[in-house]
């Protein structure tokens, strides 16, 4: 990971609880961060001032931190992780941290969407960096990217009141490389103009 963590972030190792060891310790890892995002409260909010329902920088280090941990760097983002940041997302009724994670959630859910579609995926550290651009990894999966993962980001998207453009945009991408078909499937989601 090249970017630096916060301060009350690189302190706050306390928690073995997120210290993730797989990606289910990852995914559980992940709905502390959501908790703290709601409650404003918890390990993730520790020494430092936390609005509940607000994502700011520092929770978003957190969600970078652990996925980005070295015990699952190699592996693809999972189902499980991807669940936890549309929860996450959902829970963050204001934003205090520059889109840094709507970013983080549409390379999260791009990595997992490929990888579930058979597709080899850049390790964590490269594709969910900060200063990558998904579009460099990301494109080349497009016509490859299976149906039902797009159904399934169309279903976690869907009455959402947090709408995340840059996975729409994303999602807006697979589909016009993927099946013309699927996009009628969606127009609630997305608004493509077809």
């Amino acid at each position: 990971m090249s970017a630096a963590l916060p301060k009350s972030v690189e302190k706050s190792v306390e928690s073995p609880s997120l210290e993730p060891s797989c990606r289910d310790t990852a995914a559980h890892a992940l709905t502390i961060v959501r908790d703290g995002v709601i409650t404003g409260e918890g390990p993730t909010t520790k020494g430092r001032v936390h609005f509940s329902r607000s994502i700011d920088a520092d929770d978003t280090a957190w969600c970078t931190r652990i996925l980005t941990a070295a015990a699952v760097n190699d592996q693809p983002v999972s189902r499980a992780e991807a669940e936890a940041l549309f929860e996450i997302n959902e829970a963050a009724t204001e934003r205090a941290d520059g889109g840094r994670f709507d970013d983080l959630l549409a390379k999260a859910v791009a990595h997992y969407a490929a990888s579930a579609s058979g597709l080899k995926v850049p390790p964590r550290s490269v594709a969910l960096a900060q200063d990558a651009d998904i579009e460099s990894w990301a494109p080349s999966y497009a016509s490859k990217v299976k149906s039902e993962m797009l159904e399934w980001i169309a279903g976690q998207m869907r009455g959402k009141r947090q709408n995340n453009r840059r996975l729409m945009a994303l999602v807006a991408t697979f589909l016009g490389a993927t099946a013309l078909p699927l996009a009628g499937q969606l127009p609630n989601v997305f608004d493509i103009g077809m």
